[in-house]
């Protein structure tokens, strides 16, 4: 109950013993607003439209460094732009000089297999040969004989 007549005159005032909840949900949405801002930074704001792939999905690292390579062929380190002779520099700045970092690729769905392979060999001559292909993920959908992915005896899925 929240307001009461005192059975008892005196200067000592009886215990409240219900909860006061509204200095939690105060604390609650601060801290939604505050996940809500930071979430969308946490992310590479570079478009590409990606294909997608059947594969099962690996662990990520704690700081993934992406490459990305967009439809009209321009390279992009995480979210800067980088040119293709600066590469092998920008890079080596981004993996602190460790040839082992491992280097996420992303490659626009409209790109072609060989300005995809030019890339890879930028990154294979700058002594970076961790590289990971990366898609969207996809369920694999059985074809007529059965199969999940083959194509059938034809030719044709």
């Amino acid at each position: 109950m929240a307001g009461g007549i005192r059975e008892h005159f005196g200067d000592d005032l009886e215990d409240n013993h219900e909860i006061n909840v509204t200095p939690f949900i105060d604390v609650m949405l601060v801290l939604l607003i505050i996940f809500m801002v930071a979430a969308p930074l946490a992310t590479v704001d570079v478009h590409v439209d990606l294909p997608a792939s059947t594969a099962q999905q690996t662990p990520r690292p704690d700081k993934p460094l992406y490459l990305t390579l967009k439809s009209d062929h321009t390279l992009n380190l995480g979210n800067d732009q980088v040119a293709r002779e600066g590469l092998s520099a920008a890079i080596a700045a981004a993996a602190q000089g460790n040839k082992e970092t491992r280097i996420f690729l992303r490659a626009d769905r409209t790109v072609d297999y060989e300005s995809l392979m030019g890339v890879m060999n930028l990154l294979r001559d700058a002594g970076y040969l961790k590289i990971a292909l990366v898609g969207l993920e996809t369920t694999p959908s059985p074809t007529r004989d059965g199969a999940t992915g083959q194509a059938g005896p034809s030719g044709t899925p």
